[in-house]
């Protein structure tokens, strides 16, 4: 009754809220879930043939299916189907599939790696949740499967599968460029673990498995630090390199958090056969070199709703029903406690999800179609990942997005600066032909498009030189970061605060496309969003189904008449059903062979004209129909196939030579000044005399200085004066942070005007209402500077000299004022005639001059015994230190070459134990060269010595 009764409520609209889904209700909301996808499952049966269908590996289906049929309590009206029927249908697809096999003897499918062994774990899978019910040609079949599979994939050795094409791992070295070995190496141990777990250990399988599984975060500059042993071997001989110097993984040439999660999504089909085996998991399953570090970066780029964001690929967004099972693996197996708080807030949002058209699916906006029977059979693995292993009690959603608080810039090359806050996670993306301001206010993933090649704010072109600064609290006492962004023509710059804001400085016009669908149960989703500005409100409906343009304008007489495009889609560029202007003659730019213009006009709703392929990113296509005569119109109606105009004309002619254009599309729906808000989530402030316009489902933003707000007094924050500064330069004070821009390719001195009396890093002069700052700021750069301290009653033309978070010195007195700390601290200052610094107690001087602070650390995940996380000697905590172990020998990832100064141990009040320190510019020789970007810190350490407070790094430049 009570699944009845929920589905009754979203039904009905009453339920407009996703319920929380605890970690103890997990296995039953995969349950239910699975049960309403068997009615897409049942889609996949071939009545005729008698199972189910090979297409797009249909028959994966069976994995879900028997989950369903040996747990639980079946419900067949939600699942469509009687128990016995879908039994029925399961076991002759398994018997068929068994024997169709290519280790079995058949030729249908199997052996191949990519990606044939994916569906082949699910299948095995499948068959031994079913085994009692199975024939003995059946069992014998899938046992040649399993050990088939594993005999051929150690047979390869370290290289290639011929079957799969261009796919490989690149044998153990990696560094493959455009794709990840990270997912590659994972299919190669995914192919040998269903033979190890049913059928023990083969000749040379188990070190296969163990060995392509402990590469497959492989970094040389990690493993060579790592002498500790993951199933008898040390992690020191791992051999593979990513395709970057850091924990950044790409796939399709592009940076994919989705694909980062493969070491989990692997570990996951393989850690459940072991586990309904009832062997003992291989140690690398549960010991896992560096996975820490990179589930780190899954971290900085997650959601609300547990799911990591796609900034740069054009699919695998929202791909609810697939990004369950790495974080089920680590919830369960694992113990993670973050994982199992992401588990809970996705688990949350399947039934809303799955309820949205077209419904029951799993794998519906995006990606290829085999991922909807992988969705089922990795929820389902999900499922008897929970029944096996009791999960980690969750942290809360506060907690989790703290902790997972961080700003990360991955380089110039994988082309992402990156900002996780608790109010919001934001990035700035330089990849080529994804160039984008990404923001996620709330950490909303249904609020603004940010997926793939989607335009947000910064102008989509090539960038051709990146300036990027990651601030972090640790060292510079705030996360924040700024990039200057250099293109053919101009400069943009971008700024993410600790608080969520973002600030970008727009050379033309920015864009920004908003999420509005009817998805009862999904915050924010509710069929509509409503935008206010200064000069109204609007609420604008969702769309459903193709789209419709209804235009009118003023009467005209005319003979032609014609859609010229402006903006197309991104990918299709622009097809119609219909234009419907009046009978005539038609005539199109281009068009696709059974596209043709004629079928805009024939009245049949299914025909439409498409442009040619060759010419989809063709802007100006156009279609047009000669009325005959000259004809009064005074109306069009265009109805468009997905390959939808984002922006086109209506245009006529008497003669079809000279052209008046009389309608155009989009027509705003709002046109403010200053500020919009949008659907009481989030806003922007723009400081121009632009209009922010609303159109449909996109906001335009005017070029300058634009500030975006989580959630914010608008109206008041847009009173408040824009800095006044020199040419070339922009500024804002956006939540008190200083955000400061040269968009030049010189470098700019002067003074930037600033209301209010808040005093940052750097000389300034007050005013009677604000301060003078004087600026020096190198050419195509960008900075912020924290409101370290603001001054109550300060006279004008008082000269303040911020050193740090901690020191000012003042000049110009007499004067009495009192100086107000960031953090609610306050001194009364009194200032003769002389000059005085003041230092403000129990504050930290941030900046830090440390390279090593907060910096990466190895070993990491796997520690040797006896050592503790040498993290604690960089972390910046006076009451943490690392504790080596027997000879224990750590290494400071300083994140590029720096000339080295002064290196600074601390350790405890012990005597110390005997130690050396080294350098190495790529983390493999080490010396006594002082340019270095790794420092290792070796110890004879023995029990009783001191333990390491604080390694300290200066820069020699």
């Amino acid at each position: 009754m009570l699944i009845n009764r929920r589905t009754f409520l979203y039904a009905t609209g009453v339920l407009t809220v996703a319920p929380k889904v605890s970690v103890a209700q997990l296995k039953d909301t995969y349950y239910e879930v699975l049960l309403r996808h068997t009615r897409w499952a049942e889609t996949q049966y071939d009545a005729t043939a008698g199972r189910y269908r090979r297409t797009d590996f249909g028959f994966a289906v069976v994995l879900g299916n028997a989950v369903l049929l040996t747990r639980g309590s079946y419900d067949a009206a939600l699942a469509g189907v009687e128990k016995n029927v879908l039994r029925d249908h399961t076991l002759a697809t398994i018997r068929h599939f068994a024997a169709s096999n290519v280790l079995a003897g058949g030729t249908e499918w199997g052996k191949t790696l990519f990606w044939d062994t994916t569906f082949q774990s699910y299948f095995v899978l499948a068959a031994r949740l079913l085994w009692p019910d199975l024939d003995a040609a059946t069992r014998a079949n899938v046992e040649a499967i399993a050990r088939g599979q594993a005999e051929y994939t150690t047979s390869l050795g370290t290289g290639n599968d011929p079957r799969s094409g261009s796919w490989t791992p690149n044998g153990l070295v990696g560094g493959h460029r455009g794709d990840t070995k990270l997912e590659e190496m994972g299919v190669y141990a995914q192919a040998l673990a269903p033979g190890l777990a049913w059928h023990g250990d083969g000749p040379g399988w188990r070190e296969a498995f163990c060995r392509w599984s402990r590469n497959e975060a492989g970094l040389p500059a990690a493993d060579l630090a790592n002498p500790s042993t993951v199933d008898g071997v040390p992690i020191s001989a791992n051999t593979a390199t990513n395709l970057h110097d850091t924990f950044i993984v790409e796939n399709h040439g592009s940076f994919g958090p989705h694909y980062q999660e493969e070491l989990w999504r692997t570990s996951g089909r393989n850690a459940v056969h072991f586990l309904l085996a009832g062997r003992p998991l291989p140690e690398v399953l549960t010991r896992q070199p560096n996975g820490e570090l990179l589930w780190r970066t899954i971290l900085a780029t997650m959601s609300d709703a547990g799911e990591p964001l796609m900034p740069m690929v054009n699919d695998r967004e929202h791909l609810y029903g697939r990004d369950v099972i790495p974080l089920a693996f680590r919830s369960t197996v694992l113990r993670d406690p973050m994982a199992a708080r992401a588990e809970a807030a996705l688990a949350s949002r399947l039934l809303a999800y799955q309820a949205h058209p077209p419904i029951h699916r799993l794998a519906k906006f995006s990606g290829e179609a085999k991922y909807e029977p992988e969705a089922r059979a990795e929820l389902a693995i999900s499922y008897l990942l929970h029944e096996l292993r009791p999960p980690a009690k969750p942290v809360s959603e506060q907690e989790f997005f703290t902790r997972a608080a961080i700003t990360i810039d991955h380089g110039a090359d994988p082309g992402l600066l990156t900002h996780q806050s608790a109010a919001a996670w934001a990035g700035t993306v330089t990849k080529p032909g994804f160039t984008k301001l990404a923001w996620q206010p709330a950490h909303d993933d249904w609020l603004f498009k940010i997926s793939g090649a989607t335009p947000v704010l910064l102008p989509p072109a090539t960038v051709t030189g990146r300036n990027a600064v990651a601030y972090q609290q640790v060292r510079d006492g705030f996360d924040a970061t700024a990039s200057l962004l250099r293109f053919a023509d101009g400069f943009a710059g971008t700024a993410t605060l600790p608080t969520g804001t973002i600030v970008c400085a727009l050379p033309r016009p920015g864009r920004v496309d908003v999420h509005n669908l009817a998805m009862p149960g999904m915050p924010g989703l509710s069929g509509s969003r409503t935008y206010t500005g200064a000069a109204g409100r609007v609420t604008v409906p969702a769309r459903e189904g193709f789209r419709v343009d209804d235009l009118t304008f003023p009467a005209t007489t005319a003979r032609h008449v014609r859609m010229t495009g402006v903006t197309p889609h991104p990918t299709y560029g622009y097809s119609l059903f219909e234009f419907e202007v009046g009978p005539g003659t038609v005539t199109a730019s281009s068009f696709d062979p059974g596209y043709e213009p004629a079928k805009a006009v024939d009245g049949d709703p299914a025909t439409r004209w498409a442009v040619a392929r060759a010419e989809r990113g063709r802007a100006d296509s156009w279609i047009a129909v000669d009325l005959g005569t000259a004809t009064t119109v005074d109306r069009v109606r265009l109805r468009w196939e997905t390959a939808a105009a984002g922006a086109y004309r209506v245009e006529t002619s008497t003669d079809g030579a000279a052209w008046t254009t009389v309608a155009t599309y989009p027509r705003p729906d709002l046109g403010t000044a200053g500020w919009l808000d949008v659907d009481g989530r989030a806003g922007f402030v723009a400081r121009s005399a632009g209009p922010i316009t609303v159109q449909g489902d996109t906001i335009t933003v005017p070029a300058g200085i634009v500030e975006g707000y989580v959630r914010a007094d608008l109206r008041e924050i847009a009173a408040e004066p824009a800095p006044q500064c020199p040419e070339g330069v922009r500024a804002s004070t956006a939540d008190g942070f200083l955000s400061l821009f040269n968009l030049s390719g010189a470098d700019v001195t002067g003074t930037v005007r600033l209301r209010g009396f808040r005093l940052y890093r750097g000389t300034q002069i007050t005013t009677r209402d604000g301060t003078e700052y004087a600026l020096s700021l190198p050419a195509a750069t960008a900075r912020v500077e924290a409101p370290w301290f603001s001054a109550r009653g300060i006279p004008p033309g008082i000269t303040a000299v911020v050193h740090d978070a901690q020191r000012v010195t003042f000049r110009g007195g007499p004067a009495m004022f009192v100086l107000v700390h960031r953090d609610g601290r306050s001194l009364p200052v009194v200032l003769g005639r002389a000059e005085r610094t003041v230092s403000m107690p129990g504050v930290r001087p941030f900046p830090i001059n440390d390279l090593a602070l907060g910096r990466v650390t190895f070993p990491n995940s796997v520690l040797p015994p006896g050592m503790s996380d040498p993290a604690a000697a960089v972390d910046g905590e006076q009451h943490t230190a690392w504790t080596p172990g027997r000879d224990g020998r750590m290494v400071v990832d300083l994140g590029a070459v720096h000339a080295i100064g002064d290196v600074t141990l601390q350790w405890t009040h012990r005597t110390p134990p005997p130690h050396t320190v080294t350098y190495s510019v790529d983390g493999k020789a080490y010396g006594e060269a002082r340019s270095a970007r790794y420092v290792a810190v070796s110890t004879q350490w023995r029990p009783g010595h001191a333990t390491l407070r604080s390694i300290v790094v200066t820069s020699g430049g």
